[in-house]
């Protein structure tokens, strides 16, 4: 009798376990959209990386200047960006809100910044500005390289109205006041 009370027990937690950590359907599809969405980054396709931002965004700053932005950032002579290793984190359950689902998505990737071609004073801004937005334990200079090393870790917002085709803004707590005129309260509250 308690052998047969210990073997149920151990197979009621291993289903318990096993049903929570089992993928929400979903998540496929974030990780798709989203991994095209960096690829297009780091493949230096703009254009591409543009039309994959939650079309709203573009109420606050226009697709011109979004572009330029990404321009400036990702195809920058004098300050070379690489995206690396992207891995996702938690990917919270979609959320029916007016029509539109919602899911914040975390995730990781490594940035390697060159900054050989910028003055020692740029380079101390740069430092001070990575060390500011990432934290002092995720960014590492390489004097070999003359390159930063950063570990990114970021909170995206994924949002469709199929469950197919997913959207992307990042949700840091810095673009809160921009992204209150475009987002559901309940949304916003999370970030």
């Amino acid at each position: 009798m308690r052998t047969k009370s210990l073997l149920f027990l151990f197979i009621f937690l291993s289903f318990i376990s096993f049903a929570q950590t089992k993928a929400n359907p979903d998540d496929a599809a974030i990780k798709k959209s989203f991994t095209y969405f960096v690829n297009s980054i780091k493949a230096k396709k703009i254009d591409q990386a543009v039309n994959c931002i939650y079309p709203k965004y573009f109420t606050i700053i226009s697709k011109e200047q979004m572009t330029q932005v990404l321009e400036m950032t990702y195809n920058n002579p004098f300050l070379k960006i690489e995206v690396q290793n992207l891995q996702f984190g938690n990917i919270e359950k979609p959320e029916l809100i007016n029509g539109e689902y919602f899911s914040i998505t975390n995730y990781l990737f490594k940035l390697k910044c060159d900054v050989s071609s910028l003055n020692d004073d740029m380079k101390k801004k740069i430092n001070t500005a990575l060390i500011s937005k990432y934290g002092k334990n995720n960014v590492k200079y390489l004097a070999n390289e003359n390159s930063y090393l950063i570990n990114a870790n970021m909170k995206a917002l994924a949002i469709s109205k199929d469950k197919k085709a997913w959207k992307f803004i990042i949700a840091e707590k810095e673009y809160k006041p921009q992204l209150v005129k475009i987002l559901p309260k309940k949304i916003i509250d999370k970030i």
